[in-house]
């Protein structure tokens, strides 16, 4: 197993890596001053909170909190783990990542579970392969390629996809790679086994055709296995595991990715042999939800993706109660230039088959008279209130109130508002007085922390790590009473080993760490007056606050000796009447002896 990732190449990654850039890719940015703003990607809001400091290669949410380097915002937005972050940085950049050797016993847990969680990619894979060579090589193997031939498929789409064959035996997979016992338990970790009460294994696809789940990293993390016949159920799934969550990906996105450089518009179907047979007919951009309606974090994923996401259900009771859920996770992401659309299938069909029917050209005039989602939401409000009355548009005021404050986007909103008001047949006023309320100022949910002049010192060094370099010898601080001297050192004494660290690099080294929060906090502290102190003057108020504290400590020396002095019997030694002398002295000339 390969060791850890060095902190000299984590600090190096770092400095090539542009915060301002990186971010840009997914969040737009606007310069404002020498930074950079947003709307936060982490939270709703109509007015940008969200700050990236190039200086700093650090970005800091003012709204919801959220704070961090490179690193950590591709962990928070991409929701990778660390190392995932790292190798994705480092792919941006085009170097390999730098291991320190193994075999060292301070390797921590949370490495080594994400060196588990790459075992179980990697035998996900094998796993796959399998599965395709059965494909082409299982007695069975003229029925499968008989069955995908009469869905129309080609061997080129079917090589594609990485679509294999599960034997029908109770224990081809157990067999093939569940030799030993950690590997049989790695298999069942990842749902390809499973264990019945006898604590018997067998495998959990069977006669299938299988269709591999990758993640947005090409990385295989689950299977679904289609029933060639009529056997039930006609789709078996993978289980959630400890890499495949159903909720969080998308079958074919990796695919639509490796495709398009720009992804113009992505669909959403709900089977898997949808979007190979759309793929097949040239719709090459399609995904499918791994259940019955699309969750907020795949429309996450979306968004980030395209502009423009249409999803397609069955046109029946189920399919637009799908629809509608999709809709509702919808809202609160909706951002000014997304457009979200809903396409309805005829009774009986589906992508697969109608794409089979009216082939790419039929199908895609069909997207384009896809409804919008303003369309659709109140198409279905109405058809279940009676909007005669002035009870229905009472309740359908109400309910649409609900959903359209969901909507963070100003642009959206506005055009809901409107198009409320059209079916209310309501003028403008009346429709703005109805969605008024009290405004309260938006609350800073980053907690207020007073600034000692500890914290003060500590946010110097990290947002301005250059101007302790200067900053003389303080392991004398760690005699006073102050809680976070230790850390204060540390962090200076770090700084002046890299004279060129800058604030993501220093944050990094103590992500690990319990005072990792409290650090990130403090980087994010308002220091106030940046253009006009500048580092000059950070530099100056850091050795004020230094010398404030050798004060303190030559203050506590001289009350320690004047208390020795002060006892009955007790007398000072000729050393400890000079060192007295000496202090006083010196307290005299930065102010006088408490």
């Amino acid at each position: 197993m390969a060791g850890r990732i060095s902190q000299q190449f984590i600090d190096d990654l770092l400095s090539r890596v542009d915060i301002v850039s990186l971010i840009d890719q997914r969040v737009h940015l606007k310069k404002a001053g020498k930074n950079y703003q947003a709307c936060c990607p982490f939270h709703n809001e109509k007015t940008p909170s969200f700050t990236v400091s190039p200086d700093k290669q650090f970005y800091h949410c003012f709204g919801c909190g959220a704070h961090g380097n490179a690193i950590g915002f591709l962990m928070e937005y991409e929701r990778f783990d660390f190392v995932e972050a790292v190798e994705e940085l480092a792919a941006m950049v085009g170097v390999e990542v730098e291991r320190e050797e193994s075999g060292h016993s301070n390797t921590n847990s949370a490495y080594q579970n994400q060196a588990k969680s790459r075992d179980l990619y990697e035998l996900m894979t094998q796993v796959n392969r399998f599965y395709q060579y059965q494909l082409r090589h299982n007695p069975r193997k003229e029925m499968v390629i008989d069955y995908l031939k009469g869905r129309g498929l080609s061997g080129e789409i079917v090589k594609e996809f990485g679509i294999g064959y599960s034997p029908d035996e109770w224990d081809s997979v157990a067999k093939q790679f569940g030799r030993s016992t950690a590997t049989s338990d790695q298999l069942l970790r990842c749902g390809m086994l499973i264990e019945n009460e006898k604590k018997h294994r067998y495998d959990r696809f069977r006669d299938r055709l299988m269709f591999p789940i990758r993640d947005r990293r090409g990385r295989h993390i689950g299977f679904g296995g289609r029933v060639l016949g009529e056997g039930t159920p006609k789709y078996l799934n993978s289980p959630e595991t400890d890499i495949f969550h159903k909720g969080r990906e998308l079958y074919g996105f990796y695919e639509v990715r490796q495709k398009h450089k720009h992804i113009d518009q992505i669909l959403v179907v709900e089977g898997y042999m949808d979007v190979v047979s759309l793929a097949q007919f040239g719709v090459d951009y399609a995904v499918a939800s791994l259940g019955t309606s699309t969750t907020s974090e795949q429309l996450q994923m979306l968004f980030r993706a395209t502009n423009r996401v249409i999803c397609c259900y069955d046109g029946d009771r189920a399919g637009r109660d799908a629809a509608w859920r999709a809709l509702q996770n919808a809202l609160p992401q909706l951002r000014d230039g997304i457009e979200m659309q809903f396409m309805f299938l005829p009774d009986g069909e589906d992508p697969d088959t109608l794409v089979r029917q009216i082939a790419k050209e039929g199908f895609e005039q069909r997207l384009h008279q896809a409804q919008p989602l303003s369309e659709f939401m109140f198409s279905k409000l109405s058809n279940e209130i009676d909007t005669r009355t002035d009870a229905g548009k009472s309740h359908l005021a109400n309910e649409a109130r609900t959903l359209i404050t969901q909507v963070q986007a100003g642009f959206y909103q506005d055009m809901l508002k409107t198009t409320l008001a059209r079916w209310l047949r309501w003028d403008e006023q009346r429709i703005e007085r109805f969605f008024s309320e009290p405004k309260q100022a938006r609350k800073n949910t980053a907690p207020s922390v007073k600034l000692t002049p500890m914290r003060r010192a500590i946010a110097i060094v990290l947002q301005y790590p250059q101007a302790a370099l200067s900053a003389p010898n303080m392991h004398f601080l760690k005699a006073l009473p102050l809680k976070g001297s230790d850390l204060l050192v540390e962090l200076i004494e770090q700084i002046q080993q890299k004279t060129d660290i800058t604030t993501a690099q220093l944050l990094e080294r103590w992500r690990d760490r319990p005072e990792a929060a409290a650090l990130n906090k403090m980087a994010s502290f308002d220091l106030e007056g940046d253009e006009l102190i500048g580092i000059n003057g950070y530099t100056q108020e850091l050795n004020d606050i230094l010398a404030s504290f050798v004060e303190q400590l030559l203050q506590q020396r001289y009350d320690q000796l004047l208390h020795k002095s002060q006892q009955p019997g007790v007398h000072l030694t000729r050393k400890e009447k000079l060192e007295m002398s000496k202090l006083v002295l010196e307290l005299k000339q930065d102010g006088k002896p408490g």
